[in-house]
């Protein structure tokens, strides 16, 4: 016991550097300027505004469902994002058929993650991005669509080559809707 402690007093002397700056323990005031660079990265949520009024294509679907994509954004990380909205102009809907039919899919209940790009020039179908446990890398809805509600929407892809710069986004029973992809940042 004596040995554990004496361990824990030399490590924790050890929070400065040799220029006799205090140790670093106050880590609230480190870590928010870190924070906010990533508040800025993190998709857009179903109640946030779209990113910008720009209305890069729109198309209605059954039940006077209407997707409005407002930004199509190639990021250096190799993906694309896609951000816009939904609206519902009939009753009640659950975009429940928009999760997709892929088994690993079906845990994101109603969500874009039926989404995909298609290329058609490089002939090539881009699906929705997944993390480690199998979620879309997208809006899911919650409570679904009452009527004349409009909720925001974000998916994320991988990126096609460079010189690929319009796809078609589709998702369950909505036309294509083709795209202008722009470079981000």
């Amino acid at each position: 016991m004596a040995i554990t402690t004496g361990l824990v007093l030399a490590v924790a002397g050890c929070g400065g550097d040799s220029e006799g700056q205090k140790p670093s323990n106050a880590s609230s005031s480190t870590l928010a300027p870190q924070k906010k660079p990533d508040d800025k990265a993190k998709p857009e949520t179903p109640n946030s505004p779209p990113a910008s009024d720009t209305v890069l294509a729109e198309v209605k679907g059954g039940k006077n469902v209407t997707l409005v994509i407002n930004s199509a954004v190639r990021d250096a990380g190799g993906y694309v994002t896609v951000n816009g909205i939904v609206k519902n102009g009939g009753g009640f809907w659950n975009p429940g058929t928009w999760s997709g039919s892929e088994r690993e899919l079906t845990a994101n209940g109603a969500s874009m993650a039926g989404a995909s790009l298609v290329d058609r020039a490089g002939k090539k179908k881009y699906l929705i991005l997944r993390d480690t446990d199998g979620r879309c890398l997208c809006t899911k809805f919650t409570g679904g669509f009452k009527t004349n509600d409009e909720k925001v929407f974000f998916a994320q892809f991988p990126a096609p080559p460079a010189t690929t710069n319009k796809v078609d986004f589709q998702i369950a029973d909505m036309p294509p809707a083709t795209i202008e992809i722009s470079e981000g940042q």
